[in-house]
């Protein structure tokens, strides 16, 4: 049950049903859940420790990040990324990557690029992160990977807010297949260079210097 609820409450956080830097209760979250204070209480501790809520006078507070800490939280994620390329290319060039699982990489590319066109902004964070998500998968690191899911959530509440129409579409759609290319390659220090300088483009883009949305 606790377990359930935990993942109910990040769903409406992440989703984007309680913003950043909106306050809840657990009297509210127990009436939309239907659940007893306790299982709400222990979720909204893991979540604190996953960097999603603070503790506020009455209950806790979605995460907003900006300025530095926002900036720090992309710095993280461009090193695990650049970790995850490196290591999923080391697997592919060992021959523990199976075709199909590039494949669904690819496929995950395509469907992040045609929503990004379209301008379906958060279909296009969803393919998106599915596409970074299936790196890590093909690292097979599980501790990068759940690190990276956390980081990518705070990322994720906090710039819903200010999504914008992507001013380079097609310089995305790019790096992805260039990142591709390295991992089917099995070329570990490009897969890595092209992880951490796709992720770090994007942290420009948000910043205000080209606009966009994450990707």
């Amino acid at each position: 049950m606790t377990r359930s609820v935990y993942r109910e409450v990040r769903d409406l956080i992440v989703l984007g049903a309680y913003p950043a830097g909106r306050p809840v209760t657990e009297q509210e979250l127990c009436a939309r859940l239907g659940v007893s204070r306790t299982p709400v209480r222990e979720a909204l501790r893991r979540l604190e420790s996953d960097g999603l809520v603070h503790a506020a006078r009455r209950g806790v507070t979605v995460v907003e990040l900006g300025g530095k800490a926002l900036r720090d939280a992309y710095l993280v994620r461009a090193a695990l990324e650049a970790l995850t390329a490196e290591t999923a290319a080391h697997r592919r060039r060992a021959g523990e990557v199976a075709p199909a699982a590039l494949a669904r990489l690819a496929e995950h590319a395509d469907l992040a690029d045609v929503a990004t066109r379209r301008g379906d902004l958060l279909d296009g964070v969803r393919r998106n992160r599915a596409f970074h998500r299936h790196v890590a998968v093909l690292a097979d690191n599980p501790v990068a990977l759940e690190a990276l899911d956390r980081v990518w959530d705070q990322i994720t509440v906090s710039t819903r807010a200010s999504l914008a129409a992507p001013a380079r579409p097609a310089r995305v759609d790019e790096e992805h297949r260039l990142l591709i290319a390295a991992i089917t390659g099995g070329r570990p220090d490009e897969a890595a260079a092209h992880a951490r300088g796709h992720v770090l483009a994007t942290m420009s883009a948000l910043s205000g210097q080209d606009g966009g949305t994450p990707a």
